[in-house]
């Protein structure tokens, strides 16, 4: 399997499509739960660094076509960074479930394909797991990647499914649970990757930087800026363990 810093020239006519669900790295649009923690344009800097890793997985697989789903707002700008080869694609609504509807509308509808829609800030995810959850996906109607707070990390399907993502909830403690039960509902047959964690809260950063400083090359521009803000990292730390 490549590293995450390698690059394979994606395909616009695979079977297989990887959507990255981003927002433009704008202050005060990204990671707002990690603004108490630090400093505003230090957290745009660091959702960029997540970004730009995630792109370098998603290329890293090979017969992939990688995409961005994004508010019609952003598509220009994430368009420049994502660079060629990954198109930039305005949802349809506003909102997390909108634009995941968005994805398996424009992907899977018509032409059924295997379509994983995937976050933007778990680029230190094992690529072996993106690949397993194509193979999972083979096989079943939907594949989800669990959180380890209730949520989820990675959606896919074959087809669209608009009642999969309607209702509140997504981004709660209750999203996953949600969403099985619409699938349940909906006569849908679920399997799993591998559960994983996003970045949200102060103690995931703080995990992060255990993970990366282990293994930096797993999301190599993400690890340089936890590097470049080690002090404050190091003072989460012992925040958490004094509680």
């Amino acid at each position: 399997m490549e590293s995450s810093s390698q690059s394979v020239v994606p395909s616009q006519n695979s079977e297989r499509v990887l959507v990255i669900m981003a927002k433009a790295p704008r202050p005060g649009g990204v990671k707002t739960r990690l603004v108490p923690s630090l400093p505003l344009e230090a957290v745009t800097a660091f959702y960029r660094c997540l970004l730009d890793d995630t792109l370098s997985l998603a290329r890293s697989l090979g017969g992939v076509e990688v995409a961005i789903m994004c508010p019609e707002s952003d598509v220009e700008e994430l368009a420049s960074l994502a660079g060629d080869g990954v198109r930039a694609i305005a949802q349809k609504g506003e909102g997390l479930a909108a634009g995941l509807t968005s994805v398996f509308a424009h992907f899977a509808a018509g032409h059924p394909r295997r379509t994983i829609a995937f976050n933007s800030d778990s680029p230190h995810l094992p690529p072996s797991v993106l690949e397993q959850a194509f193979e999972i996906l083979a096989a079943h109607d939907v594949v989800v990647g669990p959180t380890h707070d209730g949520g989820y990390y990675l959606v896919g399907a074959k087809a669209s499914h608009p009642a999969l993502f309607t209702g509140d909830g997504m981004g709660t403690s209750t999203a996953m649970e949600r969403l099985l039960s619409r699938a349940r509902a909906l006569q849908l047959s679920v399997g799993f990757a591998d559960p994983f964690y996003d970045i949200d809260v102060a103690d995931d950063l703080v995990r992060l930087a255990a993970d990366l400083q282990r293994a930096p090359a797993r999301a190599r521009r993400t690890a340089a800026w936890l590097e470049e803000w080690g002090d404050v990292v190091t003072q989460l730390r012992k925040g958490m363990g004094a509680q």
